[in-house]
């Protein structure tokens, strides 16, 4: 069997079992308590380092059903040569937390329908951490539920990539949640944006530039999210996120709900804001 070692473990996240659960318990416990007006079909998580954004992935994981049989892990593209949809097909990737299995069978079905645009790839999968660090988070929260990698770049093909998806799930009488794993404004001199300078006005400046997008995403608006993305440089995942917007709505998706809202700097303040990245976990609900 093909195991995918972690890239990260250890940097992104704790690099031993006892301290993974340990942060996980943490983040989930702080949770506020309450119900949600539907069953959460996917939607939206950060990735960066758990220490920045772990408590945000937690409002939306704390929500997910634990029967789930396979999460679909829908990952941002941070490296060249991924131009299209790409699953990983089989196997597992292995965590602090051990071996957690590739629904090898949903991946068939996606890819060998003559006309899916998703193709099979270990290698756009071998260092990219936006799925990496959701696995552990599902290994916690649902022991028993298999995964589905798949790398999307912000492209038209998203969008048909994801009801591809929810053909092939349909198709095998699934119960699968999707989540889209993007961080959003990457603001400050460092990322080469900085509009609004330095301070207190740049992080109110971010956020209002991340709240175009998230309201495109609450309203499951896949096509405006690919686009307002593209045009304020508020999300490295947009592709990630237009597809599962694409397939929650095919399997029943009314609405989006935002569940937390912040920054690197809110999580981790150090001096004035200066160069920090937003987060936000969005139910899809039926």
């Amino acid at each position: 069997m093909t195991i995918r070692s972690p890239s990260v473990a250890g940097m992104f996240y704790p690099g031993d079992a006892a301290a993974c659960r340990q942060e996980l318990a943490r983040y989930l416990d702080k949770v506020p308590p309450g119900r949600l007006s539907g069953p959460v079909l996917g939607g939206v998580v950060p990735h960066a380092g758990w220490v920045y954004s772990g408590p945000t992935a937690a409002h939306l994981y704390a929500r997910v059903d634990p029967a789930v049989e396979t999460v679909v892990l829908l990952g941002a593209v941070h490296h060249w040569g991924v131009d299209a949809p790409s699953v990983y097909p089989d196997g597992a990737w292995r965590s602090p937390l051990g071996d957690c299995l590739v629904d090898g069978e949903l991946a068939d079905a996606l890819i060998s329908s003559p006309d899916s645009v998703v193709g099979s790839s270990r290698e756009a999968h071998a260092h990219e951490h936006s799925i990496e660090v959701q696995v552990p988070f599902v290994q916690y929260l649902a022991p028993e539920a298999r995964i589905l990698p798949l790398a999307v770049p912000p492209s038209r093909l998203a969008l048909t990539a994801g009801q591809q998806l929810a053909r092939a799930i349909l198709g095998l009488n699934r119960r699968a949640v999707m989540i889209a794993s993007s961080d959003l404004t990457h603001y400050g001199p460092r990322y080469g944006m900085a509009p609004a300078g330095l301070g207190a006005k740049a992080l109110a400046w971010a956020k209002a530039n991340d709240q175009r997008l998230i309201d495109e995403v609450v309203a499951l608006h896949g096509s405006q999210v690919l686009q307002v993305a593209a045009e304020d440089r508020s999300a490295c995942g947009a592709g990630a996120i237009a597809a599962a917007i694409a397939c929650a709505q095919a399997l029943g998706a009314t609405a989006g709900r935002l569940l937390h809202h912040t920054t690197s700097h809110d999580a981790q303040p150090m001096g004035q804001p200066s160069d920090f990245v937003g987060y936000a976990a969005i139910a899809f609900l039926a």
